[in-house]
């Protein structure tokens, strides 16, 4: 797709998928507003891309609502309009929920629910001053399936996912975009860096790879699909284990087995890459 002077808000965008999808739509010829709480990783993605584009930052917490309507401000007087908005920013605290501090259970919500509805409230009205344009969603297949160890964040995402095709369904007489995509894990270090306390359940499934899911995210701002999974395959397990509520727990011990099997293997290669390092 071509974004020429259309504006992109892509919140989460200085590192993983949001950064990788900031690449693509650079690219494609959009101008960039850039937004997450670390300042030092968005002036380096904006440095990288100021040669394509034009780039903002806004460095910002997207469960602050004050921020959320002051980055659309923002937006809106730098490039005077905006088209596209990236839900992207997400919030992880992995472990089963007595495990876990509250606090951190709040602010899984926060961030993957609750700001992505306000920062979407706050879009409409630049949208259809602009003429239309996208909302488009990072959800996860953690919202289409249970998933022990995760259970505030498969909330979050189902939650986020069940947004998505509500406000479609208002808006569907208008010409804005709401669409969802649903990636299972991704080489990012979202989920890499904390691959012991992922389940194992979660890495059963094929990673794909932050340019992978940010081009789903380009094409979805364009094609006719409300939903994208990631692999469709596992898409296809998640929407049998929903359509099937016997299903999931009949098919979770050999995919756990499997996951296991596959964080042991990615141990052991970094500890091969790891001492090849040491050795050079």
């Amino acid at each position: 797709m071509i974004f020429n002077n259309k504006t992109v808000i892509i919140t989460g965008g200085s590192e993983g998928v949001g950064a990788a999808a900031a690449r693509m739509f650079a690219e494609a010829g959009a101008n960039l507003m850039l937004v997450a709480r670390n300042k030092k990783n968005l002036e380096a993605i904006a440095e990288e891309l100021r040669d394509k584009t034009q780039v903002e930052i806004f460095a910002m917490d997207v469960s602050d609502a004050d921020a959320c309507v002051d980055v659309f401000k923002k937006a809106h007087f730098e490039f005077g309009r905006v088209d596209v908005l990236v839900n992207n920013a997400g919030y992880h605290k992995r472990g089963n929920v007595d495990a876990v501090e509250a606090g951190d259970l709040g602010k899984i919500i926060d961030v993957n629910l609750k700001a992505p509805i306000m920062l979407s409230r706050i879009a409409l009205p630049y949208l259809r001053e602009a003429g239309g344009g996208a909302i488009i969603n990072v959800g996860s297949l953690a919202g289409r399936t249970s998933v022990p160890g995760s259970a505030a964040y498969a909330a979050s995402k189902a939650g986020l996912r069940s947004f998505t095709y509500s406000l479609g369904f208002e808006l569907a007489e208008e010409n804005i975009k709401l669409a969802v995509v649903s990636p299972g894990p991704i080489d990012t270090g979202f989920i890499m860096a904390d691959l012991d306390s992922t389940s194992d359940l979660t890495m059963s499934q094929p990673l794909s790879t932050a340019d992978e899911v940010a081009q789903v995210i380009l094409d979805l701002c364009g094609n006719g699909k409300r939903e994208q999974s990631m692999p469709p395959f596992s898409g296809f397990l998640t929407m049998m284990s929903y359509l099937f509520p016997g299903l999931g727990p009949l098919l979770r011990p050999s995919l756990e087995r499997k996951g296991a099997r596959v964080k042991a293997r990615i141990k052991a290669e970094r500890k091969r890459q790891k001492v090849a390092e040491n050795q050079s």
